[in-house]
C-alpha cells in the first residue's frame, strides 16, 4: 500500500477521522485543543472500579438502608416486588440500549449526554445534557439529605432537648442544624472529588467492601437475631393530640407465616417524616432512586481504560446483583417485620442488626459514595457540555482543568448546585422530581438508539447485539407511563424545559459536525417514498412545477433565484451550474470544493433548492447533462429556466459580508477558509462578464439557442428571465400595501405569429398556468392577474373576452380579462416568417402601453426556435426586440398540458 492510498484513523482521544492527510473533527476542535491534559491523561480505571463498583453503590445507598422497609410496609410485599419488576424492565430495556450505543464506537467524557448527543444531534443531546446534569445535582443533594437523616436518627437530640443518660444522642436537631451537617458533608464530597477520579475510585473500593460486610451481617441477622420490641421513634401528634396517637413500640418478630400474611398487601399511611399521604406513584418514585444509579458507570466513560468494553459488561453485572438483593431483603422484611416497624421507623436494619453500629457504618459509607458519584457525574457532564461549546460562553469557564485532566471548576459549579438544593430539606421531597429527570435521561438514551437502528446506517454496528428496537420502544414507552404516574405537573414541566432547551440549542449553538440522526432517519423515509412514487402514475390534477434555474453567477442572479423559489409552488427547485474544464486534464474535481459555497448561497436566500453542478467541455453539454441526471425518481425537473442573452451589464446583488455571515461558523477560528468561491463580476468592454466565448461570453448565441431546442426535443418546458436583475422582492412585495396594487401580466398569444390568433393552446395554457401558481404564493396572493387578449378588427371583442372568462371559471383562475385590438396599433407583416423590426418594436410599445399601473411581473409567449440553425441568430434577435425595456420578463413555453377542467 503506497503512502498515498487513502487510510482511515480511528482515535479514541479525538474522535476524528483523518483520511489522506486531512481530518474532519467529529468533535469540536478546540474543544480537544484548550484541554490537552484531557487528551494526554492516561485512563486507569478498569471495568471492576471504573463502572461496577460506582453503579452498585449508587443503585444501593438510601433505599437499601433506609428506604426498603419503607417500600414494602406502604406497598406490602406484592406491589414491592411489582414495584421492582417495573423498575428493572425499564431500566434493563435502558441498559440494553447503554450497551449498544457504548459498544458502536470510542467513547469520551459525559457518559450518557455523549451518547445521545452523538446519536442524535446536538439539539436533543444539548437539552438532555442539561437535564442530566440536574437530574445528578439534584440526586447527590437526594443521598446527603438521605445520610444527614440518618445521623440525626442515630445521634440526634429528642424533641425535648434532653439526651438520656449513656446515649450518643448529642446532636442539636431541627432544619438549619441538618442543613449545615448536609453543607459539611458535600465539603467533604467536593474535597474527593477535586483530588480527581482516581482517588474517588480507590475511596469507592473500601466503600464497596465496607457494605459489602454489612449487606453480609444484614443477612445474616435476620437468622440469629431473636424476637425483639423496638422502640419507634418520635411522630407528630395526630389530630392536635386529641385522638388516638400513633404508636410508640412495634415488633421484630422473626421469621413468622403471620407476618408474612400480614405484609403481603398495600397498607398506605402517612410517611412520618414529611406528614404527606403516600400512595403507589409517591413511593415508587422514593424507590425508583435505588435504581438510577445505572448510570454511574457511564458517567465515567473518559475515565475509563477501555469504555466500550466496560461499559456493558459492568452495567449489566451491576444491575442484575442489586436486583437478586433488593427483592430477597423485601422477602426477609415481609416475613419477619411487624408493618408498624416498617412504616415508623426507617432505620429498623440498624435495630435488629447483630452488631448495630455496623449498618450505621454501612448507611454513611454507601450514601456518601452515592453522593460522591452523582457529584463526579454531574461534574464530567457538565464539563462535556461546555467542551461542545452548545451554549457558548455561557459554560466556557467549565473547560478549565488541572494539570492531570480533572475539571475542576465544573466540579465547583456542581457542588455550588448541589448546596443550592439542600436547602429543600427532605429526601422525599425532591425524590420526585429527580426520578422524573432520570426517566427522562433514560427514554432519551432508549430513543438515540431506536433512531441509529430505525436509521440502518451502515456504521452503526455495536458489537453488543442483544437489544432489538421493540426493546428500546418497550423502555420508552416504560418511562413516559412511569413519569406522568408518579407526577403529571412534574413530568409536563421537565418535558417543556427541555423542549425549550431544544428550541435554544437549535436556534443559538453553531452547527456541530457530530452528524445527525435526523439526517439519516430522513434519507431513510426519502428513498422509501421516492420509490413509491412512481412516474407512470402521473396525472395533470396534480402537476406542479419542478424546475432546473441555470445560474452562471449567483451574484447577478439573486433577484432571479428568489422569484424561481415563489414560482415553484412546493415542487423541485433545483440549481444547475456548468463548469467548464475536462476532468482527464485536471488533478481532481473542481466542484467539490464549491457545493459549500451553493449551500451556503441557499441558506443565505433563505429558499428551498437543491444544488447540482456538473464539469462539462461546454454549457450546452453541461445542461444537457443536467437534464438528463437532475432529480430522482418522479422527482425530476419537468421545466428549465434560462437567462436572457443579451448586453445588459450584470449588476453584483450578492455582498461578500452579507453570505459570510450566512455561513456556518468554522469550528477553527484560525482556518481562513473562504466562506464562498463565486467569482467577482468584472465587466469587459462590451458590459458582459469576460469569459471565453464570443462577446466575453462563457457561451455563444448559437449554442444558447441550441439549448433552448434541445430542451423542447427533451419535452422540457423552458423559460427565458430578462431584466431580473432590477427585481428586488422584498421592495416589490413591501411596495405594494394595499390590495390589486401589485400586478402580474399575462399576454397568452404568439406575438412572432401574428396570423394566429388561438390562445388555448398547450404554451398559452401553461402560462396561465404559472401565473396562477405565482398568485397562490402567500407573498403573492394580494397580486392582481391582467390578462390581455390580442384580438383582430372585425371580430367581437366582448364575445372573445365573455369566451376567454369562461374558460378561466371552468380552470378557476381569477384574472381580470383585456382585449387589445391590436391590428389597428400594429402593421401586420406581409410574410409572418420574416419579421420586420419596425413590426416587433410596436409591438413592444404595445406591450408597455397596456401596462398601466406596470406590472411586477410579464409572462409572454415563446414560440419554438427554428429548425433551421442558419436562423437562431435572427430568432433571438426578435426576441430582444420584443422584450426591450419591459421590465423583469418571463418567456415561456409549455410542452406538456398542466390544466385540466375535470374533478
Amino acid at each position: 500500500m503506497s503512502e498515498r492510498t487513502p487510510l482511515l484513523h480511528y482515535r479514541l482521544s479525538t474522535s476524528v477521522i483523518e483520511q489522506s492527510g486531512e481530518h474532519q473533527p467529529c468533535l469540536p476542535r478546540e474543544a480537544v485543543e484548550q484541554s490537552p491534559a484531557l487528551s494526554r491523561r492516561p485512563k486507569k480505571l478498569s471495568t471492576f472500579f471504573g463502572v461496577v463498583i460506582p453503579t452498585l453503590l449508587s443503585m444501593f445507598s438510601v433505599v437499601v438502608f433506609l428506604r426498603i422497609g419503607f417500600v414494602v410496609g406502604q406497598c406490602g410485599l406484592y406491589q414491592a416486588i411489582a414495584m421492582f419488576l417495573v423498575a428493572y424492565f425499564i431500566i434493563s430495556m435502558t441498559v440494553l440500549s447503554v450497551c449498544a450505543i457504548s459498544t458502536n464506537g470510542a467513547l469520551d467524557a459525559g457518559g450518557a449526554y455523549y451518547m445521545i448527543s452523538r446519536a442524535l444531534g446536538p439539539e436533543f443531546g444539548g437539552s438532555l445534557g442539561v437535564m442530566f446534569f440536574l437530574a445528578n445535582v439534584c440526586s447527590s443533594a437526594l443521598y446527603i439529605l438521605g445520610l444527614v437523616e440518618a445521623i440525626v436518627a442515630t445521634f440526634g437530640l429528642p424533641e425535648d432537648g434532653v439526651s438520656p443518660a449513656g446515649s450518643l444522642q448529642v446532636l442539636p436537631a431541627g432544619y438549619w442544624w441538618s442543613l449545615l451537617y448536609a453543607t459539611g458533608i458535600l465539603l467533604l464530597c467536593l474535597l474527593v472529588c477535586l483530588v480527581g477520579a482516581e482517588i474517588y475510585a480507590k475511596a469507592s473500593f473500601i466503600i464497596f467492601l465496607v457494605v459489602m460486610l454489612v449487606l453480609a451481617t444484614i443477612f445474616i441477622s435476620f437468622f440469629a437475631v431473636r424476637p425483639r420490641t423496638i422502640l419507634l421513634p418520635a411522630a407528630p401528634p395526630i389530630h392536635n393530640g386529641t385522638g388516638p396517637q400513633p404508636p410508640t413500640m412495634a415488633n421484630f418478630t422473626g421469621f413468622k407465616l403471620n407476618t408474612l400474611l400480614g405484609n403481603l398487601d398495600a397498607d398506605y399511611a402517612v410517611d412520618y417524616t414529611t406528614g404527606t399521604m403516600m400512595s403507589f406513584a409517591t413511593v415508587f418514585a422514593v424507590m425508583f432512586n435505588g435504581c438510577t444509579g445505572i448510570m454511574a458507570g457511564s458517567n465515567m466513560s473518559g475515565d475509563l481504560k477501555n469504555p466500550s468494553y466496560s461499559i456493558p459488561r459492568g452495567t449489566i453485572t451491576a444491575v442484575i446483583f442489586t436486583f437478586i438483593i433488593y427483592n430477597l431483603l423485601s422477602l426477609m422484611v415481609a416475613c419477619s417485620c411487624d408493618r408498624i416497624l416498617l412504616q415508623r421507623d426507617y432505620s429498623f436494619l440498624r435495630d435488629i442488626n447483630v452488631w448495630n453500629p455496623l449498618v450505621t457504618v454501612g448507611v454513611y459509607s454507601s450514601t456518601m459514595s452515592a453522593a460522591m458519584s452523582n457529584l463526579i457525574g454531574a461534574s464530567r457532564i457538565l464539563y462535556a457540555l461546555a467542551r461542545d461549546d452548545l451554549f457558548g460562553t455561557v459554560l466556557s469557564i467549565a473547560k478549565k482543568t488541572s494539570r492531570n485532566g480533572n475539571p475542576w471548576v465544573s466540579v465547583l459549579l456542581s457542588w455550588f448546585l448541589v448546596q443550592l438544593v439542600l436547602f429543600t430539606g427532605k429526601l422525599n421531597t425532591i425524590a420526585s422530581i429527580v426520578t422524573i429527570f432520570f426517566l427522562l435521561v433514560y427514554a432519551a438514551v432508549d430513543l438515540a438508539c431506536l433512531a441509529l437502528e430505525w436509521a440502518s446506517a451502515p456504521n452503526f454496528r455495536p458489537t453488543f447485539r442483544y437489544f432489538t428496537w421493540h426493546t428500546c420502544v418497550l423502555g420508552i414507552v416504560g418511562c413516559a407511563v412511569m413519569m406522568f404516574l408518579i407526577n403529571s405537573i412534574y413530568a409536563s414541566a421537565s418535558i417543556a424545559f427541555m423542549l425549550l432547551l431544544l428550541l435554544l440549542i437549535h436556534y443559538l449553538s453553531p452547527t456541530s459536525s457530530w452528524g445527525y440522526i435526523s439526517q439519516a432517519l430522513i434519507f431513510h423515509q426519502v428513498r422509501k417514498y421516492l420509490l413509491m412514487l412512481d412516474v407512470r402514475k402521473d396525472h395533470v390534477k396534480f402537476w406542479r412545477p419542478q424546475v432546473l434555474l441555470m445560474v452562471s453567477n449567483p451574484r447577478s442572479s439573486v433577484g432571479l433565484i428568489t422569484f424561481i423559489n415563489d414560482i415553484k409552488k412546493s415542487g423541485l427547485y433545483v440549481l444547475g451550474h456548468v463548469q467548464l474544464g475536462d476532468l482527464d486534464t485536471l488533478p481532481s474535481d473542481p466542484l467539490q470544493c464549491l457545493y459549500d459555497s451553493w449551500l451556503s448561497l441557499v441558506d443565505h436566500l433563505n429558499i428551498k433548492a437543491f444544488v447540482n453542478l456538473t464539469l462539462a467541455d461546454s454549457v450546452r453539454h453541461g445542461v444537457q447533462h443536467l437534464l438528463f441526471i437532475s432529480g430522482l425518481g418522479g422527482m425530476r425537473p419537468n421545466t428549465l429556466v434560462l437567462g436572457f442573452y443579451d448586453d445588459c451589464t450584470p449588476k453584483d446583488k450578492l455582498t461578500d459580508h452579507n453570505l459570510a455571515d450566512a455561513t456556518v461558523p468554522t469550528q477553527d477560528p484560525e482556518d481562513e477558509r473562504p466562506p464562498y468561491h463565486f467569482p467577482a463580476l468584472r465587466a469587459s468592454i462590451d458590459g458582459k462578464e469576460e469569459g471565453n466565448g464570443e462577446n466575453g461570453k462563457v457561451m455563444g448565441l448559437q449554442e444558447y439557442v441550441a439549448v433552448i431546442a434541445d430542451a423542447m426535443k427533451m419535452l422540457k418546458n423552458v423559460a427565458l428571465a430578462r431584466y431580473f436583475h432590477q427585481f428586488d422582492r422584498a421592495s416589490t412585495i413591501s411596495s405594494s400595501p394595499g390590495k390589486g396594487a401589485l400586478y402580474v401580466d399575462v399576454w397568452p398569444v404568439n406575438l412572432l405569429r401574428p396570423d394566429s390568433s388561438s390562445y388555448v393552446d398547450t404554451c398559452s395554457l401553461f402560462l396561465l398556468q404559472l401565473a396562477c401558481v405565482l398568485n397562490m404564493v402567500r407573498a403573492w396572493r394580494h397580486a392582481r392577474l391582467r390578462l390581455f387578449l390580442c384580438v383582430e378588427e372585425g371580430r367581437s371583442l366582448r364575445g372573445s373576452e365573455e369566451k376567454l372568462g369562461q374558460l378561466l371559471k371552468e380552470l378557476r383562475i381569477k384574472a381580470n380579462v383585456y382585449t387589445v385590438p391590436w391590428d389597428q396599433q400594429v402593421a401586420f407583416p406581409s410574410n409572418a416568417t420574416r419579421l420586420s423590426d419596425e413590426y416587433l418594436s410596436a409591438v413592444n410599445r404595445l406591450i408597455l402601453e397596456q401596462a398601466r399601473p406596470p406590472p411586477a411581473v410579464r409572462f409572454l409567449y415563446l414560440p419554438r426556435p427554428p429548425a433551421d440553425t442558419r436562423r437562431y441568430t435572427a430568432y433571438l434577435r426578435q426576441l430582444d426586440l420584443l422584450t426591450k425595456d419591459l421590465g423583469p420578463t418571463l418567456l415561456i413555453h409549455g410542452v406538456t398540458p398542466v390544466l385540466t377542467t375535470d374533478l
